[in-house]
């Protein structure tokens, strides 16, 4: 998963440096046309699939059954943790640093967010505080 991290797109947009005066020939008299590339990096959500919620509705707990999830809670502490299966987790109280496994950039949730975690993925949870959530495991496909 690290190899992802040095995955960028590159976009080219045409910058223009002076007026262009066409003639028959095709060419121009006054300035010239260069390319200028921007770099655009993608978020770690958007590269490790993880999907984010923020302040859900009651309205959406409610369609998910989010109080009839199991309850975790901790304090302030580093968790080394690999995910077997998707799991949807709503957090409670407290926030979480995730840094994905290789990674020195960090995703980070907060009370009222809603996050799946994908199969598979690789992370140190940090916690700096008290901390609770509300967690489902979910079956592939299972899009709610």
């Amino acid at each position: 998963m690290a190899s992802l991290l040095t995955t960028s797109a590159i976009t080219y947009s045409a910058v223009n440096n002076g007026s262009m005066d066409f003639r028959k020939s095709g060419n121009y008299s006054k300035g010239r046309c260069c390319i200028k590339a921007m770099r655009i990096e993608k978020s770690l959500e958007e590269l490790y699939n993880v999907k984010v919620e923020r302040k859900v509705s009651l309205e959406r707990l409610a369609e998910l059954g989010v109080s009839k999830w199991s309850v975790w809670k901790t304090g302030k502490s580093r968790l080394p943790w690999d995910w077997q299966v998707d799991q949807l987790v709503y957090i409670e109280e407290g926030e979480v640093r995730v840094v994905p496994e290789g990674s020195k950039r960090f995703m980070q949730f907060v009370a009222g967010d809603l996050v799946r975690y994908p199969k598979w993925f690789e992370a140190d949870l940090w916690f700096n505080g008290p901390y609770q959530e509300r967690y489902s495991f979910r079956a592939y496909g299972d899009d709610h």
